[in-house]
């Protein structure tokens, strides 16, 4: 069938009801993915004007590709799979691109070791990390990365987390975030195997996926300042008290320090320093048209990134006051009793009743309660 996506016009296979992520080679639930991609490659060019390559990895349909083709990258898309490459490489010819991209038909890992990219795409079904070192061993300036597998990033999948991530996963009731920082800290371990430092610029979890943008310096410093940004969450199961520990070793907290339990959850190595740059997200709204189908949800999903606190973790505040035994009110009033004596407070992208703030549970509780009871 024929779809129209950022105003290229690709042929893709039909959806299949069965296995239709491992059968179909586009899928139109990614297509804020690819919104936001297009206007971060416009965003980082105006940042850093030298880069001009960029590497579609797993280019399936090649729409990823075909669309930063047709904003004036030089591409090579890659893919695997032989009937991806030809449907690739049709759909660079029929938007009069064929010249503007290469299509490569071999394993991406190889070609990432062969060839420097200033710009490498890792769009993968599942983990991203079986390319992630070949990523960062040749890409100059920008590693872009998808991972879906979200139930091992949060820990709903434990084993399969700690396999893929070298790290331990907990599911939390912020178990999106916990994604995010799970697997920043992989990638953050990957690169300063290779003297690289990476600096997430725009992060987000989305539906069934987590996509961050890392910025790459090749210093063993800015590796080592990296790795100095991970450390471990504790999270009591009882009272959702949670603190956040800097550095590579744990120190368990084994009774909670608020509610005096012992059901204490130790998570990480996890991200723990910044996933947004503010200044560049707003880059990356402005870069966004309203002809794209999802301009309205991406420009606010910017807008929300960009106020976003670093905190580490966030909270839900209907499971707050759930396990306080109180009703919930207007979360614009909620935020607004935090601010009020002193704390800072702001939504958070992961939902409706998500937010983050520097307070701990109890401040929380006593900053917002006379509202709630």
């Amino acid at each position: 069938m024929r779809v129209t996506e950022g105003g290229i016009e690709l042929e893709v296979p039909g959806e299949q009801t069965e296995g239709i992520e491992e059968a179909v080679f586009y899928n139109p639930r990614q297509e804020l993915n690819r919104d936001l991609t297009i206007a971060t490659l416009r965003a980082y060019r105006e940042r850093e004007e030298r880069a001009t390559s960029y590497l579609d990895a797993m280019t399936a349909s090649g729409v990823r590709g075909v669309r930063a083709a047709a904003d004036g990258w030089d591409v090579t898309c890659c893919d695997v799979d032989e009937a991806a490459v030809d449907l690739a490489r049709a759909n660079l010819e029929r938007n009069d691109l064929a010249a503007d991209a290469s299509v490569e038909h071999r394993n991406v890992t190889a070609l990432m070791h062969d060839e420097p990219f200033d710009v490498i795409d890792l769009d993968p079904y599942g983990t991203p990390m079986p390319f992630a070192d070949a990523a960062f061993a040749n890409c100059r300036d920008l590693v872009c990365v998808t991972a879906t597998d979200t139930a091992p990033l949060c820990g709903a999948h434990f084993n399969s987390g700690v396999r893929s991530y070298s790290a331990v996963p907990r599911n939390t009731d912020y178990h999106a975030e916990m994604g995010v920082r799970i697997l920043v800290s992989a990638l953050a371990r990957s690169a300063a195997r290779f003297d690289v430092g990476i600096e997430p610029i725009l992060t987000h979890a989305t539906s069934h996926y987590v996509r961050t943008y890392l910025e790459l310096t090749h210093k063993p410093t800015a590796a080592d300042a990296a790795i100095d940004e991970l450390g471990h969450c504790y999270h009591c199961e009882d009272c959702l008290y949670r603190e956040a520990d800097p550095g590579l070793i744990a120190d368990p907290v084994e009774t909670c320090p608020h509610c005096g339990g012992n059901r204490m959850l130790t998570a990480g190595p996890v991200w723990l320093g910044p996933v947004q740059d503010p200044t560049f997200i707003g880059a990356v709204r402005d870069e966004i048209p309203y002809t794209f189908d999802t301009a309205p949800e991406a420009r606010e999903l910017c807008d929300t990134l960009a106020a976003e606190l670093d905190e580490p973790t966030h909270y839900d505040q209907h499971k707050l006051c759930r396990n306080w035994g109180v009703p919930a009110n207007a979360m614009d009033e909620f935020l607004a009793d935090l601010r009020a004596v002193g704390y800072e407070a702001s939504r958070a992208h992961y939902g409706g009743t998500t937010f983050k703030t520097d307070a701990s549970v109890g401040e929380i509780r006593a900053a917002t309660e006379g509202n709630l009871d």
